[in-house]
């Protein structure tokens, strides 16, 4: 109740030998005695006629009922679920996320294979067009060289001092 140790009574009984003396000590710890019990009683009685013990024990019981309560209440373990699923959510997405990633970079990578690899035929595709466009020009310079020789050649059988050029066919238009 007082809450005092062993070394406190130890001392309080030196203090209580040095001032009543040692004949003495014997009575006033009986009247002291006597007097603890009259004050417990006392407040025994004043508890009852105020109804503090009923007021204590109430406060107690409703005490224990908060604590109870305040248990069942208690919202930091169902945070914790709650935050333990949503980490795992997150990171069940963020791992999804990661994977969809890489597998886009493959998917990238592949397209961009195929891209270099059409690039690759339309440059062999322009060369050789441009190959054959440059044949096809030399053929073309081939074919009027010799379609101007003949000509040339006609010129050059024409006489001089004939300067009307060909003859015209009259008789068609005559008609």
């Amino acid at each position: 109740m007082f809450n005092i140790s062993m070394g406190e009574i130890v001392v309080v009984l030196l203090v209580a030998v040095l001032f009543v003396g040692p004949q003495d000590l014997p009575k006033v710890a009986r009247w002291l005695g006597k007097q603890v019990r009259k004050l417990r009683t006392l407040i025994r009685d004043i508890k009852e006629e105020t109804g503090w013990n009923e007021v204590e024990s109430e406060i107690k019981e409703t005490s224990r009922e908060l604590k109870k309560v305040a248990r069942e209440v208690d919202v930091r373990q169902d945070l914790k679920e709650a935050t333990d699923d949503l980490k795992k959510e997150v990171k069940g997405i963020n791992d999804d996320l990661k994977a969809e990633g890489k597998a886009l970079e493959k998917e990238m990578k592949t397209i961009d294979s195929e891209v270099q690899d059409a690039q690759k035929v339309v440059d062999e595709n322009a060369r050789a067009a441009k190959e054959e466009a440059g044949a096809f020009d030399r053929e073309m310079k081939e074919i009027d060289r010799e379609l101007d020789k003949p000509a040339d050649s006609a010129k050059a059988a024409k006489p001089a001092g004939n300067q009307k050029g060909p003859r015209k066919n009259t008789k068609s238009k005559r008609r």
